[in-house]
């Protein structure tokens, strides 16, 4: 193969041209956006144009984006017990995450380590709403934060965010939905999926890396306790000068992925149902974790029995392949999954998992090149090379 073909858009997507452009404008531009001077206000004027967009991609008002350097740092922002709320029913005293969480969300925020729980989640790795019920419902633990994944960022699945928001609610609670994976893939709706805080990153969507927002569902809600002090930006939630290109990219970004959703989805989803049939055509007992669930349309975590990961990235990069093992936030690390450690997956089937993820840009001739690649590289498997995948 003379090009490579890029299969880790959950990792980053490639940039949008309407997305670059912005960007490259924007750096054109001299002018802080604090600064009362015209260059000051047109500064500003791209970073309300690009939160009115970030906004709108979630069924927001834009008065309740706060930006930030990307989804880690929003996850951060919303995970304190320092949450004030209309109506408050007591202070949020404990934060309750599920096992299948980022890594900037399993490591609990600002909230103290003794009071961050764990909610359980099935073998298909859906949460489990009874677990969570139960958790709620301790007597004498006071009103808990709750953060749930829209999407699982390594098999896809689907979480039931709406059934969930009903039970925190009930019980006094707010919920903050990790959004990373779906805004822009798949209708993502703050006030439907009754989200209270929601995390949407530009570099998922098209947009450039280095921005990201954390969305309030009602101006009311009040992070009393920003985590970066020392200034008024982003109206006192988030001190520092805005990063305006990356903003204006952002914006930009989400202008166009807002657009045409279900034809896009559709198309996607047909070449995922492609490249897992073409998968199980190569070797049967081809694992796909969580395939029995709702997925995004774009991701397909799978295996084959004896598969080692890295070894298995290393070989299809050298194909021109690009795939990752999952979270592509761990230093370039091959690392043991929590995710599927929380599924109930054997380890020695988890070390061999590989993530498959597409998009917009994602052609049939990619996805058939890929499994020409990866029926080459698993017959050196099943022959026992000690230069195959199980070596």
């Amino acid at each position: 193969m003379t090009d490579r073909i890029y299969l880790d858009w959950n990792a980053t997507a490639p940039l949008r041209p309407a997305a670059r452009a912005a960007t490259l404008a924007a750096l054109d531009l001299l002018g802080n956006p604090s600064s009362v001077h015209a260059e000051g206000r047109a500064a500003r004027h791209l970073v309300e144009g690009a939160r009115e967009a970030a906004a709108a991609l979630v069924g927001a008002e834009g008065r309740n984006v706060i930006f930030t350097s990307g989804g880690t740092e929003a996850n951060a922002l919303a995970l304190t017990p320092a949450i004030q709320r209309a109506g408050q029913k007591g202070p949020l005293t404990r934060l309750l995450v599920s096992a299948i969480e980022h890594p900037s969300v399993r490591s609990g925020g600002r909230c103290p380590q003794e009071t961050v729980e764990e909610i359980a989640v099935t073998g298909d790795g859906i949460v489990d709403l009874a677990d969570l019920e139960r958790r709620l419902g301790q007597p004498g633990r006071g009103p808990a934060l709750v953060s749930i994944m829209h999407a699982n960022n390594e098999t896809g699945v689907l979480q039931p965010i709406a059934g969930a928001a009903n039970l925190v609610h009930a019980a006094g609670g707010l919920l903050h939905v990790d959004a990373v994976q779906t805004a822009g893939r798949i209708p993502c709706d703050i006030k439907a999926l009754k989200a209270d805080l929601m995390t949407v990153s530009s570099h998922k969507i098209g947009g450039p890396q280095g921005a990201g927002a954390l969305i309030k569902a009602a101006e009311a809600l009040h992070i009393a306790d920003p985590l970066l002090k020392g200034g008024g930006q982003e109206r006192g939630s988030r001190a520092g000068t805005e990063n305006v290109p990356a903003i204006a990219g952002f914006g930009a970004a989400a202008r166009e992925a807002a657009t045409g959703l279900a034809e896009e989805g559709g198309r996607v989803a047909a070449l995922r149902e492609r490249l897992e049939a073409g998968l199980r055509e190569i070797v049967p007992e081809t694992v796909i974790f969580g395939a029995a669930a709702e997925r995004l349309p774009n991701t397909t975590l799978f295996t084959v029995p004896g598969q080692k990961a890295e070894t298995a990235l290393i070989a299809l990069d050298l194909a021109g392949i690009a795939a990752s093992s999952g979270s592509a936030c761990s230093s370039g690390k091959v690392t043991a999954s929590h995710v599927l450690k929380a599924m109930g997956v054997a380890p020695a089937l988890a070390a061999g998992a590989v993530r498959l993820s597409i998009g917009r840009n994602t052609t049939e001739s990619e996805v058939e090149g890929f499994l020409i690649a990866w029926r080459k590289l698993v017959s050196r498997l099943f022959r026992g090379d000690k230069g195959g995948l199980a070596a």
